[in-house]
C-alpha cells in the first residue's frame, strides 16, 4: 500500500484586504500543500510508475477540487490528509496520491470518454472532469449515488452522468469508452464486461485482488495490484502491474442497470 505522512490541518489568518475567509484561506493553503506532498510521492515511486511527475493537466484538475466538499462532519478537518477517509456505507473516498495516479494512469484528458466504476462520493469524478474528460460514473449504493450526483451538480459539474447499477457490468449505453477507471478492487480477474466496453487504444485501470496474500499474526491481508489494461486495435490486451494497492471491494452481481 502506498502512503504518505499526514498533513495537519492548517489555519491561518486573514490578510488584509482579502477575499477569501478564514475557512477558504486555510483550505486553499492546505490544499498547495498536499500537492506537493503529491508530486513528492510521485517522484518516490518514480520507479514504479515509470515517471517522476503526473501530466501538468491532473495537477491542475487536483488543485481544482475542493476535496473537502466530498466529505462530511469531522472528516472536513481532514480533507487535506494524503489518506482515504471513511464517506459511509462500508466506503471511502481514495488517498488523493491514488487519485491522481489513476486519473493519469487513465490517460483523462480534454474529450476522452471515461467510464468510472464506483463513485462513492464523487471526489475522483470531479477530477476526471477537471481533466476536460466526458465522464459516466455507475455506483451501486443508492445512498451514495444520490448524493454524489446532487453534490457533483452543486459544484457545477453539470456534464457528468451518474448512474446506479452493477458496475462490475459497465454502463453498456455509453460504451465503448476511451477509458475505465475502478475504484473498488476485484478479486482474480478484471471483469469481462469492463474489458468488452474498452475501444480499441483504451485504457482500463483497476486494482485487482490476487491469490496469495500476507497472513499475519492476527489477521490475513489478501494482496492487491494497481493494474493498467491496455487494449490495441485489433482488440488485444496488455497488463501491467503498476502499485500494490489496498482497496474496498468490488462488489459484483449487484442487479441490473439504473438511471
Amino acid at each position: 500500500m502506498v502512503s504518505g505522512r499526514r498533513l495537519q490541518p492548517l489555519s491561518a489568518e486573514p490578510h488584509e484586504g482579502s477575499a477569501l475567509s478564514n475557512d477558504e484561506e486555510s483550505s486553499e493553503r492546505a490544499r498547495e500543500a498536499l500537492l506537493r506532498e503529491i508530486a513528492q510521492e510521485v517522484l518516490e515511486t518514480s520507479d514504479l510508475l515509470g515517471k517522476s511527475a503526473l501530466a501538468p493537466r491532473v495537477m491542475t484538475a487536483m488543485a481544482k477540487v475542493p476535496r473537502h466538499e466530498f466529505v462530511t462532519g469531522a472528516q472536513r478537518l481532514l480533507a487535506y490528509e494524503n489518506r482515504p477517509l471513511p464517506i459511509g456505507h462500508g466506503q471511502t473516498i481514495s488517498q488523493p496520491y491514488m487519485v491522481a495516479v489513476m486519473t493519469d494512469l487513465a490517460a483523462a484528458g480534454p474529450g476522452v470518454r471515461v467510464l468510472e466504476v464506483g463513485t462513492g462520493c464523487g471526489y475522483q469524478t470531479a477530477v476526471l472532469a477537471e481533466t476536460g474528460a466526458q465522464v459516466t460514473s455507475v455506483e451501486l449504493v443508492p445512498q451514495l449515488a444520490d448524493a454524489a450526483a446532487e453534490r457533483l451538480k452543486r459544484l457545477g459539474y453539470h456534464d457528468v452522468e451518474v448512474h446506479c447499477g452493477d458496475g462490475a457490468k459497465g454502463w453498456p449505453p455509453g460504451a465503448p469508452y476511451d477509458a475505465i477507471l475502478v475504484t473498488a478492487a476485484a478479486v482474480g480477474r478484471v471483469p469481462p464486461a469492463l474489458l468488452d466496453q474498452l475501444a480499441p487504444g483504451g485504457r482500463l485501470v483497476i486494482p485487482v485482488e490476487r491469490s496469495g496474500g500476507r497472513r499475519g499474526l492476527f489477521s490475513f491481508r489478501p494482496e492487491q495490484e494497481l493494474l493498467l489494461v491496455s487494449k490495441d486495435p485489433e482488440g488485444r490486451t496488455v497488463e501491467r502491474s503498476v502499485l500494490p494497492v489496498a482497496f474496498v471491494p468490488l462488489i459484483e452481481g449487484g442487479g441490473g442497470l439504473h438511471s
